[in-house]
C-alpha cells in the first residue's frame, strides 16, 4: 500500500501561483518520489486545471477537489460537481472536512451521500473525520470516529475497489492550531478507525488508506507516518510552500 501525501490548500493561491507551487514541487519531488508514496493536491476549484498541467505526465502526482455537490448540474448557483472536477483535471475529491463541518454547517448525513455520490460519478475520494477538543476531553473520541465513518459510508459500496477511498483523521483541535496529537493518540484513533472499517467493509479495510491530519510539519511527518494504521497524511498550512511540503512527501 502506497502512503498518501495529500495537501489542502483550502482559499490559498490564485491561479499563477497555484500553478507555479506546483511546478516547483515536481521539480524537487519528481525524481526522488519513493515507489511506495503518492502526491495528491487539492488546489482551489478556479486551480485545478492549472496544478493538473503542472502534473501531467508524472507518475504518482494526482490532484483532487476540495468539495463537490449532489448533482451533475442545475440550478444549484456556487456548486460544483463531480463531473466538472474531473473535466478540470481532478481525480480525487474531499468531503467532511472539519471546516465544511464546523464552519458551513454540513452534517454527517450530507457528507455520507457526498462521498457515495463521489465515489459512483467516478472520483476517488478522501473523507474527513476527527473530534473536537470538547468531546475529546469527554471521552467521546470513539463515539465521534463510529458515528461520522457509519454516516460517512453508509451508502458506499462494499465491493468499492478500497484503493479509491481514503479516510483522514484529523482532530479539530489540532487543525491549524501548532497542536499536533501525541503518538499514543494518533495510534488510538487510527486503530479505532482501522477496528471500524473492517467492521464495516470486511477484510477490504485493511486496504483502505488512513491520513493524519493536524499540523503537520517536516519536523514531525517521519515520526508519524511510521506510526502503525498511518497510511498517509493529510496537510494544510506546510502544504502551500513548495519546498516545505516536498520535505513532508519525501520524510
Amino acid at each position: 500500500m502506497k502512503k498518501l501525501m495529500a495537501a489542502n490548500w483550502k482559499m490559498y493561491k490564485n491561479r499563477a501561483d497555484a500553478l507555479s507551487t506546483a511546478q516547483e514541487l515536481r521539480k524537487l519531488v519528481s525524481d526522488k518520489l519513493p515507489e511506495d508514496r503518492e502526491v495528491l493536491i487539492f488546489p482551489p476549484f478556479t486551480s485545478i486545471d492549472r496544478v493538473a498541467e503542472a502534473f501531467s505526465g508524472a507518475q504518482g502526482f494526482h490532484v483532487g477537489g476540495q468539495d463537490y455537490y449532489l448533482h451533475e448540474e442545475g440550478a444549484y448557483t456556487g456548486e460544483i460537481s463531480p463531473s466538472m472536477l474531473k473535466d478540470a483535471g481532478a481525480g480525487w475529491g474531499l468531503t467532511g472536512h472539519s471546516e465544511r463541518r464546523h464552519v458551513l454547517g454540513e452534517d454527517d448525513e450530507l457528507v455520507g451521500q457526498k462521498t457515495a455520490y463521489g465515489l459512483q460519478q467516478g472520483l476517488n475520494v478522501c473523507l474527513c473525520i476527527g473530534e473536537t477538543i470538547e468531546q475529546r476531553k469527554g471521552g467521546k473520541v470513539q463515539e465521534v470516529i463510529d458515528r461520522q465513518l457509519a454516516a460517512g459510508v453508509r451508502n458506499v459500496d462494499r465491493d468499492l475497489d478500497p484503493a479509491r477511498l481514503a479516510v483522514a483523521y484529523e482532530p479539530v483541535w489540532a487543525i491549524g492550531t501548532g497542536e499536533v496529537a501525541g503518538s499514543e493518540e494518533i495510534e488510538e484513533a487510527h486503530g479505532l478507525t482501522r477496528k471500524k472499517l473492517l467492521e464495516l467493509f470486511g477484510d477490504k479495510a485493511n486496504e483502505i488508506r488512513i491520513l493524519y491530519g493536524g499540523s503537520v510539519k517536516p519536523a514531525n511527518v517521519s515520526g508519524i507516518i511510521s506510526l502503525d494504521n498511518v497510511d498517509g497524511v493529510l496537510v494544510g498550512g506546510a502544504s502551500l510552500a513548495s519546498d516545505s511540503f516536498a520535505e513532508i512527501v519525501l520524510g
